[in-house]
Formats: C-alpha cells, structure tokens, sequence
C-alpha cells in the first residue's frame, strides 16, 4: 500500500468511525504534546501520564493540546502507561455524550457555543456580535496565539499627538 493510500484509509478511519469505550479503554484529555510521539493526558479523575501514539497515526493525524483521545493502557512502562486508541472530534464526542459513556469530569470543560466549537471558554476571544452567521461556523480558533486585549483609556484624546505638533508649526510659521 502507497503511503498516499495508508494516509487516506487512515484520515478515513478516525474521521468516520464511531467508538465507544471498551473493556479497560478510557478518554482522556491531552494536556500538553512532550515529543517522541508521546502525550501527556490527563484522566477524568486527575491522574496525568503519558501516552504513546501508534505508528499507524504517525505523521497522518495531529493532536493538539486541548484534544479528547480513548486510549487502552498498557501493562510495561514506568512512564508511558497508555496507547492511543483514536483521536476523537466534535461528532464522536456528541455521538458517545448521547450514548452516555462520556465522563462527567470533562462534561463542564467543554464549551459548545453557537458555532459549536469545543474551546473552553477561557480561551475564547470576547465576541461583540451576537448574531448567528454562517461564516463563524468555519473559523478555528488558534490556541498557540496569546491574546491581548489593548483598551485606550477615557481621558486620551482620538488623535495621535500629530494635530498637535502640526498646529505649534503653524503657530511657529504664522509669526
């Protein structure tokens, strides 16, 4: 199989199927990415480790800080206690919520506004429109940017100190 093809059935298979937990399988939130193809998560009840991601994953799917994954620990390993099962997106997150084996823990970390985005509300930039638009739906917020929020007080004026300068010239060039 090319790597083209791998890549596709791949991309195919964690966009499209629909799982629920099994056996000893648990979701879990990565917390940050620590290289070498490992995650660090953390579980529903605060417990952090980390988790390795398949080769079949490698290089054909990202994860990023924030992301939902079901991963199925493993026995050997001090540090590394799980393997990467699937990367869950927003539909297999709805579909297991309405099945019921989504974990209470992370059920109020999730902030489903009116574009459905699944940011916490912390991260999310404030918004000044309230109205429904189709163009909203499709942005992504980028969580790697640190957002600053500039505000001007009361007591500067409107202008940039320029209209200033130009009338002292004037005055300057009238005498």
């Amino acid at each position: 199989m090319s790597k083209a093809t791998k890549r596709k059935h791949v991309a195919k298979e964690v966009l499209d199927d629909y799982v629920l937990p099994e056996g000893k399988q648990e979701i879990v939130k990565v917390v940050a990415s620590r290289g070498n193809n490992l995650h660090e998560v953390e579980t529903s009840s605060g417990e952090k480790y980390l988790a390795s991601m398949p080769t079949k994953f490698r290089k054909n799917v990202w994860i990023k800080r924030g992301n939902f994954i079901m991963i199925e620990p493993i026995e050997e390993g001090d540090k590394v206690k799980a393997e990467i099962v699937t990367i869950l997106y927003k539909e297999q997150i709805k579909y297991i919520k309405e099945e019921g084996f989504w974990p209470k823990e992370f059920a109020d970390e999730l902030h489903s506004g009116k574009n459905g985005m699944m940011i916490s509300a912390d991260l999310l930039p404030p918004s000044d429109d309230e109205s429904d638009s189709d163009v909203d739906t499709n942005l992504v917020v980028n969580l790697n940017r640190v957002y600053i929020n500039y505000e001007e007080s009361e007591d500067e004026s409107s202008d940039d100190g320029f209209g200033e300068l130009a009338a002292e010239s004037n005055g300057a060039a009238g005498s």
